[in-house]
């Protein structure tokens, strides 16, 4: 069957479904979604189970979208959705997409906007026609989903005909009679860095991650070009599990290379991934290093993605439904379930994840509907990879702060700019709120400041703590005044010669950035601290420093200058965003239900193979730590 009767017959179903009076315009796949328009959205609004039964009865994700004929002017709908809703919702912004027939209604409260169950939602919609999509008013902007947001509007039209051709490549025809299920490892096994896997069907192919090796000069790309995974242009999907450049750096060169697929993430992973490969191919720039793509693949990766909330369950292949749940990470992190054929096998990768809940978020989702197989990460999984716990590990931070500030000196902590830079931030707010600290200045450097703009942009993605500090207590700890945000080298260097002070700056492994900046002027003095509170892969500055290095080369605008290292170098373990030894084995105990065979990766050779070892003899569970560019038949 074509997928245009495919499509008559869903219309011919969906027209008997709905009630006589509404009438189906057109109705078109549209990425993972089934598009209804018609010409009476007001009677489908007063009834708000409609689309859940059909969405049910069809199998389909199923988006209800108005005929065009029926909008309203925007000026006019304007005015009538101020009218509708009260004015303590404090509406801010409106964008009406004339090709999907929606209006993104931008609120400092939502709920008012959305009314109880849905009433005043309902009520726009048959004032108006148009689809109301409610929005919170950032608390912060941030230029980053502000240029995101711009982009796709520009693309709209472009974006709706990629749409179309994913959503009738999606749902084409199950050709094959076969079933089996492999899995080809193309980076991140037995290392840290360009984590890369093929998930493949009779079916269909897609890509787990596409990262990059950001701290090696050796090994950087995934084994894109092995026959599995050629060409390009068969790939159906690429999933990102999180931002973090080792996991997302590369998914742009697709494009390069006659990738047309989509990208599906969560929205955070969508905002953070923009900036963090903006980032990237800049620093390669300055630095004078081969740049893997250009700013324009960056955009083309945007136009093709597609966002998926937590809970989502969509169709991404003929015979693949994918669903992300929360990883407890960084914000937006995902485990990424999929179900392959029809019951066929169920098989979940964990991305990056924490299984234990943090200052930022709930821990890991370990509750799957079924799993036959786990994709582990071993970051921590040696036998003696273990952190302390978070209330050690901010009582250890906070005593090197006091101390530090008491003889005077400045802290320099180095963090990614995405994870533990928030952490330490919520951490540093509390204690200066509370009066655990004095009252400093935290200075934040590089990137931190954005990616915490984009923090305040997502609440939803956060703890039930944190939303109930900044919704109903009033307090935003990442709008502190304690926090300012440094925008100049004059900026730094008066921070550098002013008073006792927190510094946060990029990178997180001092491969470079403005913290290396600040440790040419701060490290030769003994009264400063070096606070490290990240993972330091091998071969990182970070980690030559933290085995006792005490003269560091510092390459700046093309001279190399010997750095003395006379600060107090302290490492704070706990404020990790991977789950530990004890968490991993803890997480393979409690997760439900058991799978019955785990697959460990994205750690180093001895703790892919400890944790493997560590699972089977305590679970009896089959376990592999593969190599690269090996395959394994889960079924």
């Amino acid at each position: 069957m074509s997928v245009e009767d495919v499509l008559l017959d869903l219309r011919n179903k969906v027209q008997k479904k709905l009630p006589r009076n509404i009438n189906v315009t057109d109705i078109e796949f549209e990425g993972p979604e089934l598009v209804i328009y018609t010409d009476n959205p007001r009677r489908l609004a007063d009834d708000g189970n409609i689309i859940r039964t059909l969405a049910k009865d069809l199998r389909k994700r199923v988006v209800v979208r108005p005929d065009l004929t029926v909008l309203a002017d925007p000026e006019d709908a304007m005015t009538k959705i101020g009218k509708v809703v009260p004015k303590e919702a404090g509406l801010t912004d409106y964008y009406f997409d004339g090709d999907t027939g929606e209006v993104v209604i931008e609120a400092e409260k939502p709920g008012l906007v959305i009314g109880r169950h849905g009433s005043t939602l309902r009520d726009i919609t048959k004032l108006i026609g148009w689809t109301p999509k409610v929005v919170r008013t950032p608390p912060v902007r941030s230029s980053t989903i502000a240029n995101v947001k711009e982009y796709l509007r520009s693309v709209q039209t472009e974006r709706k005909d990629i749409l179309k051709t994913i959503g009738r490549r999606i749902h084409r025809d199950v050709a094959s009679k076969d079933k089996w299920v492999r899995i080809t490892t193309l980076g991140g096994c037995r290392e840290v860095g360009r984590s890369c896997m093929l998930l493949s069907s009779p079916e269909s192919k897609i890509i787990i991650d596409c990262g990059v090796n950001v701290g090696s000069n050796d090994n950087v790309t995934p084994y894109l070009y092995v026959p599995e995974a050629n060409p390009l242009s068969q790939i159906d999907a690429v999933v990102l599990t999180h931002a973090h450049l080792d996991h997302c750096g590369l998914a742009p060169l697709l494009y390069k290379y006659g990738y047309e697929g989509p990208i599906y993430c969560t929205p955070p992973t969508r905002d953070l991934a923009v900036l963090l490969q903006l980032d990237y191919i800049e620093v390669a720039a300055r630095e004078g290093k081969r740049i893997p793509y250009e700013s324009a693949m960056i955009r083309e990766a945007l136009k093709h993605t597609i966002t998926l909330n937590y809970g989502d369950v969509t169709d991404i292949a003929p015979d693949t439904k994918l669903t992300m749940h929360n990883a407890g990470h960084i914000l937006g992190s995902a485990v990424a379930h999929f179900h392959v054929g029809d019951g066929l096998y169920n098989v979940a990768f964990s991305g990056d994840f924490k299984y234990e809940k943090t200052r930022l978020f709930d821990p890991t989702v370990s509750s799957f509907p079924r799993l036959e197989a786990l994709v582990i990460e071993a970051t921590y999984g040696g036998t003696n990879s273990i952190q302390p716990s978070r209330k050690e590990a901010e009582r250890r931070l906070l005593k090197v702060v006091r101390g530090t500030i008491k003889r005077g000196g400045k802290v320099m902590i180095p963090a990614f700019a995405v994870g533990r830079s928030q952490e330490v931030m919520i951490v540093l707010e509390e204690a200066i709120r509370r009066k655990v600290l004095g009252a400093i200045n935290v200075y934040l450097d590089g990137m931190i400041y954005e990616a915490s703009a984009i923090h305040t942009n997502y609440p939803e993605y956060l703890n039930s703590e944190l939303r109930d500090l900044i919704f109903h207590r009033g307090i935003n700890p990442f709008l502190s005044d304690c926090f300012v945000r440094v925008e100049s080298p004059s900026q730094r260097a008066e921070i550098m010669e002013g008073d006792p002070s927190v510094i946060l700056a990029t990178s997180g492994m001092m491969n470079g950035g403005p913290i290396m900046e600040y440790l040419k002027v701060l490290g030769p003095d003994e009264r400063n601290s070096l606070v490290i509170v990240g993972y330091q892969a091998e071969g990182t500055m970070g980690r030559r420093i933290q085995k006792g290095w005490n003269e560091i080369p510092i390459s700046m605008n093309g001279k190399t200058y010997t750095v003395k290292i006379n600060l107090e170098v302290t490492t704070v373990d706990g404020f990790s965003g991977h789950s530990d030894r004890h968490q991993l084995m803890d997480y393979v105990r409690r997760i439900y239900p058991k799978p019955s065979k785990v697959i460990t990766n994205h750690g180093d050779e001895s703790n892919c193979l400890d944790l493997a070892s560590s699972i089977y003899k305590r679970y009896r569970i089959p376990t592999a730590a593969p190599m690269n560019l090996e395959t394994i038949r889960l079924i």
